[in-house]
């Protein structure tokens, strides 16, 4: 696989097998394996499948190296002439991932339904002697 485009977190990323990046925090363990099914584009030697909305059966496997938590920002919010300020702070979690394989497996095949072959229809060529009609 060249790469693949998945979601994650309400934001898309490009990746290919080695790529190390950074999402926001998932609820995995650090050293186990995180799988995204939301796979959204996947090329392989200049052919790319794109799905509609996911591609069926692709999968992108990451091992989770680290979880952290970035620098601080402050949110400072100010009216003027009413002695309004309020200041807080936000840090931002994250997790680290490095992508381990992108794969593509064929999407199952549907149950196939079994139909009934209808009754023969009655053979009624014109109107019958006891409808009323002329012959």
């Amino acid at each position: 696989m060249d790469y693949a485009v998945f979601k994650t977190g309400g934001k898309q990323y490009r990746v290919k097998p080695g790529d190390i990046l950074d999402v926001e925090k998932l609820p995995v363990a650090v050293d186990a394996v995180a799988e995204f099914s939301e796979v959204l584009l996947v090329s392989d030697g200049g052919e790319a499948t794109v799905g509609s909305p996911y591609v069926e059966g692709a999968k992108v496997l990451a091992q989770v190296q680290s979880h952290y938590r970035d620098k601080k920002i402050i949110v400072f919010k100010y009216k003027a002439k009413t002695r309004y300020r309020r200041m807080r702070g936000h840090r931002q979690g994250y997790t680290r991932l490095l992508v381990q394989d992108i794969q593509v497996g064929t999407p199952p095949r549907p149950a196939r339904r079994r139909t009934r072959r209808a009754a023969a229809p009655a053979a009624a060529e014109g109107p019958s002697e006891d409808q009323g009609g002329t012959a």
